[in-house]
């Protein structure tokens, strides 16, 4: 036997968290570095994001949303992120960004029961999502709602980019993810906006218009792609963050490989994420950051970390480590100047 080498192996102990050395969250995720299984796991996501916001090549960071967040309580950390300058570009579903609107409208998220009778919830028009209920009444009037915002468009395409700006513009709530973001300049890409409460909405609007004989706006959802890529071409770094995986995650990922077609070659500087989905299943969901290196997705010497803790979990303690330990402090905010679908500068 090599003792010599045996040392080396047996060479970092595993340091129990100790509660007597924790006073914040942040001082929790950090102890978790020298834990075990999850705990380290989230701890080293934590020390990607200190490495992402310390880079003085200011990556262009890329949040990725999946999952029901807005309904298991994570609306405030998301848009606290968004207003401390952790985040320039969101690719979220459909669904996270109409429940935010949805509240910042004045309507709410309720503690629900999963056992409960869901033909009885049907006879109220109350909408289940696992625990949590929401008025069937009020997503209807939101719908029109955003129907009725697109009528003040011009006829015409429009990425989603674009029309997520012109509604977060209507919006009077400044805890609002969509609010914020439009305000501060975060683009907000959502690739299958189609598939959830705002597509709805757009249907709405584009019944009306045809019954009427005028004309209507449609969402281009290849512009989406042509203007997402722009971004990561003219971003002298990237990172990306998921959260859960799903669309977003594959859309990040495919604007990387995308670049190809304007002569550039990318790939992820930084990359982390929390998910509750398994990698042996195959699915995008639940794959690794070590397969996305054999698609040029993420660099090869990317720093990187996942984290298999469900996300209602996993993200506000990340969230709170970076918030509390001020990891963007300083940071300047990206200032995006667009010329219809195309990015002239990113300053």
């Amino acid at each position: 036997m090599d003792a010599r080498a045996k040392r080396g192996v047996l060479r970092d102990r595993v340091r129990p968290i100790d509660f007597d050395r924790v006073s914040s969250v942040a001082d929790l995720v950090g102890a978790m570095r020298g834990a075990s299984i999850q705990a380290r796991n989230l701890g080293l996501c934590a020390e990607v994001l200190e490495n992402l916001y310390a880079d003085r090549g200011r990556p262009t960071v890329l949040l990725g949303l999946a999952g029901p967040l807005i309904a298991a309580g994570l609306r405030k950390v998301l848009r606290d992120l968004v207003a401390g300058g952790y985040v320039d570009v969101i690719v979220s579903t459909g669904a996270i960004l109409y429940q935010d609107i949805y509240q910042a409208r004045g309507f709410g998220h309720y503690v629900g029961d999963p056992q409960a009778d869901d033909s009885r919830l049907r006879d109220l028009l109350i909408d289940r999502i696992y625990d949590v209920y929401v008025d069937e009444e009020k997503f209807m009037e939101t719908d029109s709602w955003l129907g009725r915002i697109a009528d003040e468009l011009p006829p015409g395409n429009y990425s989603s980019r674009a029309y997520m700006e012109f509604v977060g513009g209507h919006l009077d709530d400044d805890q609002s993810i969509v609010a914020t973001a439009a305000r501060r300049g975060v683009p907000m890409f959502v690739p299958a906006l189609n598939d959830s409460s705002i597509g709805i909405g757009l249907t709405d609007h584009y019944y009306r218009a045809k019954r009427a004989g005028r004309p209507r706006i449609a969402i281009d959802s290849i512009r989406d792609n042509y203007e997402l890529t722009q971004i990561v071409v003219q971003s002298k770094k990237t990172a990306a963050i998921y959260i859960a995986g799903g669309v977003p995650k594959n859309y990040i990922n495919d604007s990387v490989v995308m670049a190809y077609i304007f002569g550039a070659e990318k790939g992820h500087s930084y990359a982390l994420q929390l998910t509750a989905d398994n990698p042996h299943w195959g699915g995008l969901s639940g794959s690794t950051l070590k397969e996305a290196v054999s698609w040029g997705k993420i660099r090869s010497k990317a720093t990187t970390a996942m984290c298999f803790v469900e996300p209602s979990v996993s993200l506000p303690m990340l969230a709170g480590y970076a918030l509390q330990r001020k990891l963007a402090r300083g940071r300047k905010r990206l200032r995006f100047q667009w010329d219809g679908d195309e990015l002239k500068s990113i300053r």
